[in-house]
């Protein structure tokens, strides 16, 4: 097909069609006259590459999705769709403050709030591999919606950020990516936001949660002493990323300065601890 054709078919402009091919995000065969024949498959990547575009994704990050068969990289963008989402309401209502008549130094604070919570989580993104990665980042991306107001926090915010810009990536076999890629192929941003607003509710009351799951918490809890969940991909999983967490300083650097940055996850990381020491004092073979 030429490219008169493939721009009435795709609806994008004959510009647009000209500048991907340059790209090469799709590459048509070369007649002998010169001119360019566009394949099916050229037209199904060009129309996929129109409401990419639509999304205001870049051409950059269109050429790694389309590379990748795993769709990793669309959850990805996803997720990072949604932090700027937040941060964008965050900058709206700092920009209503401005025109209720506070002054710049007064919001000011608020601001570099903003950007250091998309330093941090953008960096967590990039420091852990798929729905993990994912998960964490939107995990703590909530308890990053407070000011540095102390030495002691910006000092807490430095190691974080000195953590994350040199701890290494988590690496699985071949075999676990494919088995963490199966089973959360269908696990979006949402999916994992309701996930921690669930893990919030059960910690602010682990009596009662404890109580109306006793019988799911001891199949569970036998499940994950038998050989079957050790050797199994997702016991695996997360004995590897226990291990990596322990190996490259998550325990001893990460939680302790996240926990002196801020207030809000200090209280949350209190209520998890309390969690587990009630489930160990009615399950102590848990340790």
């Amino acid at each position: 097909m030429l490219i008169n054709e493939v721009s009435k078919s795709t609806g994008l402009t004959k510009k647009a069609i000209e500048y991907y091919t340059m790209q090469e995000l799709v590459t048509p065969k070369i007649l002998e006259n010169g001119y360019r024949d566009y394949s099916q498959k050229d037209i199904e990547v060009l129309n996929k590459i129109s409401i990419l575009r639509k999304l205001d994704i870049s051409t950059e990050d269109i050429k790694n999705i389309l590379s990748d068969e795993s769709g990793n990289t669309l959850k990805t963008l996803a997720v990072r769709k949604e932090l700027s989402y937040q941060r964008e309401q965050a900058k709206k209502k700092i920009l209503n403050k401005l025109s209720s008549g506070k002054s710049y130094s007064e919001v000011n604070k608020e601001l570099l709030t903003v950007e250091n919570n998309k330093t941090i989580t953008e960096k967590l993104l990039d420091a852990f591999p798929g729905y993990y990665g994912r998960y964490i980042c939107l995990h703590f991306s909530s308890f990053l919606d407070e000011p540095i107001t102390s030495d002691r926090q910006q000092l807490a915010y430095e190691r974080i950020i000195s953590f994350l810009d040199n701890v290494p990536s988590l690496e699985l076999s071949e075999e676990l990516k494919e088995y963490l890629l199966e089973a959360t192929n269908d696990i979006g941003t949402e999916q994992i936001t309701d996930l921690i607003k669930n893990m919030k509710k059960t910690i602010e009351s682990p009596e009662d949660f404890l109580s109306s799951n006793k019988e799911v918490l001891e199949q569970y809890l036998a499940y994950r002493k038998s050989d079957d969940y050790k050797n199994s991909p997702i016991g695996k999983i997360m004995e590897l990323t226990k291990e990596f967490n322990r190996a490259n300083g998550y325990y001893d650097i990460f939680i302790p300065a996240m926990k002196e940055l801020s207030s809000s996850y200090s209280e949350y990381y209190n209520q998890l601890e309390e969690t587990n020491r009630k489930l160990l004092e009615q399950y102590p073979s848990v340790n």
